[in-house]
């Protein structure tokens, strides 16, 4: 039975650290890290791969978004297992780490539609595909960790879909969790506030080249991948962000939303180029 480690947005941020403390720290047969852009996937893979000697890394360049994407990987792994069956007994998916995704910065009304419309198939179509398709390949102990975000606990003005396709990954990912319990299989969800990543340049379309106030991956992560193997169901790094979390159940839904809304803009161009 060969074992292997999925880490979907691999190419960067926080699915490239995934990536590096994956193959650091645990072992599998194989780490399929799946991103669209080859140059970055294929460079990364080719420098763990050179640096150690018990993980295999093996770059998947595939667009998983949505439900072609979903079903574009599920033929990937049926093709996997179908060619293992003819010299040993298949595979087994001992951790999924479902991380890509993007957002958008601005009111709703002045960001495209089309675009709003892509996050919620990448953010919630595409966690809730993978999921799916990787249950009959997951036993006792396989892990999953959904990256969620700190946007999932509070309606926000200003990032009105991101926030809500975030909050549908985090409530997916502990019930989820609670389904699984019995079979012994965990499931995690990563919250991060502000991370030094790609994620602002993306969101603001150019605009905001870094996030504001973000902090390096690498804690975040490891403290993620140390939760999710002990059978923690929420993973928020930070102090601040886990009193943040706390304090969104006393604060009313709309309030929190027109709050930010009115004092927490973002920079952003409106267009759709990036």
């Amino acid at each position: 039975m060969k074992r292997i480690a999925i880490v979907t947005g691999a190419s960067s941020g926080l699915g490239e650290e995934f990536t590096r403390q994956v193959v650091a720290n645990y072992h599998y047969d194989e780490i399929w890290i799946i991103a669209r852009r080859s140059e970055k996937l294929e460079s990364l893979a080719k420098e763990l791969n050179s640096t150690q000697n018990f993980n295999t890394v093996r770059p998947v360049v595939m667009d998983v978004a949505g439900k072609e994407g979903v079903n574009r990987l599920k033929a990937f792994i049926e093709a996997e297992e179908e060619q293992l069956h003819k010299i040993e007994s298949g595979i087994e998916i001992g951790l999924l780490i479902n991380n890509a995704g993007f957002g958008t910065y601005g009111p709703f009304e002045e960001t495209p539609i089309d675009r709003q419309m892509d996050m919620i198939e990448l953010n919630c179509t595409t966690v809730t595909g993978i999921c799916g398709i990787v249950l009959p390949y997951l036993t006792k102990d396989s892990v999953i960790i959904n990256t969620a975000s700190l946007a999932a606990f509070l309606p926000l003005g200003n990032f009105a879909v991101y926030g809500a396709t975030k909050a549908y990954v985090l409530n997916f990912s502990v019930a989820l969790a609670a389904e699984l319990h019995d079979k012994g299989i965990k499931v995690c969800a990563l919250c991060p506030g502000s991370v030094s990543t790609e994620f602002a340049n993306v969101a603001s379309n150019g605009a905001r080249r870094e996030v504001k106030g973000g902090i390096p991956p690498r804690k975040v992560v490891a403290q993620c991948l140390k939760r999710a193997f002990k059978d923690k169901r929420l993973s928020l790094y930070r102090p601040k962000w886990r009193i943040t979390a706390f304090m969104s159940r006393f604060v009313g839904r709309y309030l929190g939303a027109r709050y930010t809304y009115l004092y927490n803009k973002r920079p952003y161009k409106q267009n759709d180029t990036i």
